[in-house]
């Protein structure tokens, strides 16, 4: 009877569904026990030879099967309403939470594998678990003893051998559950460790197979399988000496009671109809613990996956969403003021007194060698992380006055990572705006450079995209990731190196359309190469976490040395190429 206060936290989600199958369940078991007591008597007028009776008593027995039969139904649809009730609403609630934390693995150890197992195979669980264990448990705890008064009545020296099987069976079992519980968070610990390998061995696939490394993830994922069915294993065997206890309790109880019941009968203290009752109700005391036994067993999983459900529903994010504020609707000026930022667990600062300002409606493109920062500070911008000392701003607010989300909703993303839907292009396009016109898309996608493209597709913008973008190209993918972007329509638009998987001529063709797309916007441009970024109409230098310069791209070639010589490795660079 383990009762894990995850799991009764799920179960509230559903508490109106929950105690109507408790109910029903609680009326089919009333119709187990009209069936014992029509039976008893039926037997008994037998045993006496009064047949005229019989008709009618086993017509009754009939109607009572009939009547569990339309009750089971009912009580079977109400739990399962429950369960699905409890799924969609533990799922939401912990998807909710891994949008407020970021990427998997901020606020938690957990890997993406482990998570998915936890989110589909851990709530599945949870749903046996809450709708048919306990009902059956709330069951267990009221009928057995309201039968054992029923059974005093008939024969009080009955309770000598119901009351502690009925306890045996009940309570014994329990001597075991810290070990169960230890056996079935070992079993799934290995199990989350076996879906987050596989998962990480089917994403990197093509990387596995270019490094001739197959042979050795294999390897280790049979040592997974194997150490997943050494602790599969050592939980059944918990799980059957469980089993075992409850059965010979049982089985012994309803032996006990027989005994009873014949001395009983024969010493004449009870007539054939006490004695086939009194057979009978033992029967019953029983049937309630054999069916929470079953369904313990159906709904353990979901306490082996319950602390993982905790451990991501408190997780607590990087950054608070203690803002009520609405960021502006119309471009605002993003200003970083002396933002100073470290890494966790990093020993070197990652900026160091950051400031410039990217103003309304305009473009200001942030250049420099790798590591200098540049993508730190969309991080900063995103509250992926707060500042250790300075501030970021919208128009002079600080931006952790606005909501979190609504934050997020304003700024239009396209970073060096692109990430399609398995879906069809214009699905994946209007992620961010559903509603979007055909015009608004095609637009946007003119916009990118990846119109044209898209058009010569067999289905032009309705075909479908394989998960991850896996039938496109690289500068595909990235340039789709742009016109989603831009269809958005968002204030603000921020390109984290979304050209780094084209060409450089390419890049700069693109690079000029998006300055003609992001008029009006305020945008937000960090690149590693500079075609994209010379007609920005201002640019700022980054270099180890400090600003180097501020300018354009004729005062910078005079003013900074640095800016100079990237502009020298991008020129040798389009030369070698």
């Amino acid at each position: 009877m383990m009762l894990h206060p995850e799991l009764l936290r799920a179960a509230r989600i559903a508490r109106r569904p929950l105690l109507g199958a408790t109910a029903l369940l609680g009326a089919v078991a009333a119709t187990h026990l009209a069936q014992a007591v029509l039976l008893a008597l039926a037997l008994a007028r037998i045993a006496r030879g009064e047949t005229e009776t019989l008709p009618a008593l086993l017509a009754a027995v009939l109607a009572a099967v009939a009547v569990r039969a339309v009750l089971t139904r009912r009580q079977r649809t109400l739990a399962v309403r429950a369960g699905a009730r409890v799924r969609t609403g533990l799922r939401d609630a912990l998807l909710e939470r891994l949008g407020t934390l970021g990427p998997v693995g901020r606020g938690t150890d957990a890997r993406a594998g482990a998570v998915r197992a936890t989110l589909v195979d851990g709530v599945e669980g949870v749903d046996a678990y809450v709708s048919r264990y306990l009902p059956q448990l709330l069951v267990t705890c009221v009928l057995p003893p309201l039968l054992l008064l029923a059974v005093a009545v008939v024969e009080p020296v009955a309770l000598l051998a119901l009351a502690p099987a009925l306890v045996l069976a009940l309570f014994a079992p329990r001597w075991w559950d810290k070990l169960l519980a230890r056996r079935g968070q070992e079993h799934w610990g290995s199990y989350e460790a076996l879906s987050a390998d596989y998962l990480e061995a089917l994403q990197g696939m093509p990387a596995l197979r270019a490094a001739g490394a197959v042979a050795r993830v294999r390897a280790r994922l049979e040592e997974r399988s194997a150490a997943l069915h050494r602790a599969t294993v050592a939980k059944l065997r918990v799980s059957l000496i469980d089993t075992g206890i409850t059965d010979l309790a049982v089985q012994g109880g309803t032996v006990a009671a027989a005994l009873v019941a014949c001395a009983s009968a024969a010493s004449g203290r009870t007539a054939a109809t006490g004695t086939y009752l009194l057979l009978m109700l033992a029967s019953e005391c029983f049937r309630p613990v054999r069916d929470l036994s079953r369904e313990w067993h159906a709904g353990y999983l979901g306490v082996s996956a319950a602390d993982g459900i905790a451990e991501l529903r408190t997780a607590r994010p990087s950054v608070p969403d203690g803002g009520g504020l609405r960021p502006p609707a119309h471009p605002p000026a993003v200003r970083f003021d002396d933002v100073r930022f470290t890494y966790p667990g990093a020993t070197a600062p990652a900026l160091r007194g950051v400031s410039f300002t990217a103003e309304a409606g305009r473009t200001t493109a942030v250049v420099g060698p790798s590591g200098a920062g540049k993508s730190t500070l969309v991080a900063l911008l995103l509250r992926h992380w707060d500042p250790d000392g300075g501030r970021v701003t919208l128009d002079g607010t600080d931006h952790t006055a606005y909501a979190l989300a609504a934050l997020r909703r304003g700024i239009a993303v396209v970073s060096q990572e692109t990430y399609l839907f398995h879906a069809s292009i214009a699905d994946n396009l209007r992620l961010a705006r559903p509603g979007a016109t055909d015009d608004e898309l095609y637009a946007a996608a003119r916009a990118a450079g990846v119109h044209d493209e898209i058009t010569r597709l067999p289905d032009g913008y309705g075909t479908q995209v394989g998960e991850r973008g896996a039938t496109l190209s690289g500068g595909q993918r990235q340039r789709l990731a742009l016109a989603r972007a831009l269809l958005a329509d968002a204030p603000v638009l921020v390109l984290d190196e979304a050209t780094s998987a084209v060409d450089e001529r390419r890049e700069a063709l693109i690079g000029r359309e998006l300055l003609r797309a992001a008029r009006g916007r305020t945008c937000l441009v960090v690149a590693h190469r500079l075609a994209s970024v010379r007609d920005a109409d201002r640019i700022v230098v980054l270099d180890g976490g400090r600003v180097d310069a501020v300018g354009t791209h004729t005062s910078l070639q005079a003013r900074s040395s640095l800016y100079a010589r990237l502009v020298a490795a991008g020129r040798t660079h389009e030369e070698a190429a």
